[in-house]
Parts: C-alpha cells; structure tokens; sequence
C-alpha cells in the first residue's frame, strides 16, 4: 500500500491511494460530481437554519465532547457538508475563539485566519478538488486506474473522502486509508478528522469501517454524511450519534432567495423554494432553466404512456449518450421525475399544498385523475431498477426506452 501524489494535482490538495487487493470493478468512466457547498460561511451565525441542532454542536466542540463517531443527516443541498467543515474549523482552530449562546453555554468558533483554518477551508469547494482528483487520475497507467481511490486531503490531519467513481460509492481502499490514519497522532492540530460525504457503501466497505466506528481513538473524530440513514447498515447507525438537520419552510427559503437570487421573480422564487425541498443550499445553487428542460423529458416519458406515438420518446431518450454530460442529464431526469411521481401522489392523496411542482399543477392533477396508486407504485420500482442498471453501465437511452414501455404496460 502507498501513497502517490499526481503532478496534475498541486500538493496537497488531493492523493490517491495505490493498493493491491480490492473488488473487481468497472472501468472508471468521467461522472457526475455529487454537489457540496463551495463557500463556507465566515462564522456559525451566517449559517442558516437548524440553530439549536448547530449550537448543540458546537457546545460539544466547546467542552471536549463531540461524539467520536458522528452522523450529519438531512436533505441534499441542507448544508451537511457546510457544518461538517465548520465543525472540523472548530476543532482545529489554533485561536480557538468562544462565543456564548443566549441560555449561556459556551459554544465553539473559529478564527478563519490561523494556518489550520486556511488550509482546511481549500476544501470548501469539494467540487473543484474532486474534479482536479480525477483528472489526474486518468493521466495514469489502466493498471494503476483501477487501484487507485479518490480521496482530499488539504491538511494532513483532516481527510475527506467522497464516493468514488464511476459507481459512486465509499470503496474498500478510502475506508482502509482512513483505518490506517486514524491509528496516528494528529501532526500539527488537536484531532484527527475523517469526513465521509456520501452514505453509499460498498458492502466491504460499510463492515470494514464497523471497528473503528466502535472503537475510535480518543483524538479521531468520524462525521458521516447522509441524506437516507437507510442508506447505512444498521450496524453503523447503532456506533454514531445522529444530528438530523431538518427543512426550513418555503417561506423562509423564498426570504433568503428574494436577497441572493434577485435575478429570480416572484413566481420563480417560489417555485425554487418548493423544488429545494426546505434547503438552502440548494435552492441557491438551482439552475431553475436546467430544472425545466429535464422536467419536460420527464413529462415527455408520463405523457408517452398515455399514447401509442413514441415518437417523441424516442427522440428525447436518444441525447441521452454515454459521457459525463450524458451522466449529469440522465440523472436530472430521474430527479425531475421522482418529483413529479411524487406530487402526483400527493394530489391523489388530498395534499396539493405539498406539491412541489406548482407551476404545472393542472397537468399533474389530470394525471392523478387518470393513473392508479398500483401504477405510481410500479413506476417508482421501475425507477429504482433504472438507476440501479445506471450504476452497472447500462445503456442510458436503451435503459430509459425500456422504463417507457413498463409505464405504458403498467397502464
């Protein structure tokens, strides 16, 4: 086991990790990058949302007690990722500066400025630096490819690690490294930090992290990011403590936009807030026009099951091409489409004022009038076989045709 630092990657921004025994797996393939914060908020008060859960965090940091083995849980885009780097901020702040909360606690901050913060926060923009990881890693050997892992390390005490491609899951070789690195000291700050942003394991992986999840070193710290806990064996969810940041209302979503996103109207506002799903950061990274075009081919697949004309499925699945940009659109049409099969269920149910696609209600409701719940049911089994097959590498417009057809049978 070594490990190699690519000249394509300024040092230490980003190393891989070389090993010789893993799983058989598929050629890598470019990807779709998961999306993280890029910009962390210069102090805990600009953090929006979620205070008593974030004030009990850092009154944890505060007194020397943040659970060991941690768990950030919430809806994508609620700013995991965000907190997860600020805490770590915390922890390894030289200045160590403390604030007091409004029931006096003392509750940990950090200084932004000391060499420990600034190098940490080269993190921040996890997008970058994943991009940067894998362009390097593509100039290697084929050999080398395929033992070679994704991981981000800016300070040699803080480790991140986001689910490699091309399946997009926590591999058995980041989980060793973070094994291996857990059993040093930390070098120049008070804790080690290993940030695990996806909860999406491979088998081996989720039981090889299960011993040091029960048994950390008294200077380790283990922050695990989830959008699904069900995502997580119930072994691992047993060993962590849980913080759940939960959605804000749409109201305060469509504040916080009506003072970042003024190029939004009223009307966009709103439905941005609604597509957010209660988080923040996600309502301000949404390209509402990029949202749309996928939503159309979503509606193009629910409309072709209304008709025997498949021409224009047939059409729209054929962009859907191998390729990283193939990757990004298949998997906004799936997203597009789980919203719509939801906001059909919801307009079935009595529930209109849960909906989230409120500019196009009408559509949606003769939908709900025309479709059974067995048939909502089979189109979300048959959407969870889609992506499933999309991890495998299956033809995306051969994939995407054959779901059209289950839907229009289903009927």
């Amino acid at each position: 086991m070594m490990e190699i630092v690519p000249s394509a990657v300024p040092s230490g921004y980003a190393y891989f990790l070389q090993h010789t025994a893993s799983p058989v797996e598929e050629k890598p393939q470019p990807y779709a990058l998961p999306s993280y914060s890029m910009a962390v908020p210069v102090s805990f008060q600009e953090f929006i949302g979620n205070i008593h859960a974030v004030e009990n965090l850092r009154a944890a940091v505060a007194v020397g007690r943040l659970p060991h083995s941690l768990i950030l849980a919430g809806p994508r885009g609620s700013g995991k990722y965000t907190l997860a780097l600020m805490l770590t901020l915390a922890l390894q702040c030289e200045r160590q500066p403390r604030e007091m909360a409004e029931d006096g606690r003392e509750l940990a901050a950090f200084c932004g400025e000391c060499s420990n913060c600034t190098r940490i926060l080269e993190s921040a923009d996890l997008e970058t630096r994943i991009e940067e990881a894998v362009a390097a890693r593509e100039e290697l050997r084929e050999v080398d490819k395929k033992e070679t892992r994704i991981l981000i390390q800016t300070h040699p005490d803080v480790l991140v690690i986001p689910p490699d491609p091309p399946q997009l899951l926590i591999k058995l070789g980041q989980v060793r490294t973070l094994i291996t690195r857990s059993q040093r000291v930390p070098s120049e700050a008070r804790a080690k930090v290993f940030l695990i942003t996806s909860a999406s394991f491979m088998k081996e992986a989720a039981n090889s992290l299960l011993k040091v999840l029960e048994e950390p070193p008294s200077y380790a710290h283990i922050l695990i990011l989830a959008e699904n806990l069900g995502e997580l064996l119930p072994t691992i969810r047993s060993r962590c403590a849980v913080t759940r940041l939960g959605a804000l209302p749409a109201e305060d979503i469509e504040q916080v936009l009506s003072a970042a996103r003024r190029e939004l109207s009223v009307k966009d506002r709103a439905l941005v807030a609604r597509l957010s799903e209660g988080a923040v950061g996600r309502a301000l990274s949404l390209n509402l026009t990029e949202y749309q075009s996928a939503r159309l081919d979503a509606l193009t697949m629910l409309r072709n099951s209304q008709t025997s004309d498949h021409t224009a499925l047939f059409k729209m699945t054929e962009t859907y091409r191998a390729g990283a940009e193939g990757q990004v659109k298949t998997t906004a049409l799936l997203r597009a489409l789980a919203a719509l099969l939801e906001d059909i269920l919801l307009l079935q149910n009595g529930a209109p004022d849960r909906i989230r696609n409120i500019d196009i209600e009408r559509e949606l409701r003769s939908f709900a009038e025309s479709v059974s719940f067995a048939w909502l049911e089979s189109a979300v089994k048959g959407l969870d076989a889609v992506q499933s097959g999309l991890r495998r590498n299956l033809l995306r417009n051969v994939s995407l045709d054959a779901f059209a057809a289950e839907l229009e049978v289903a009927r």
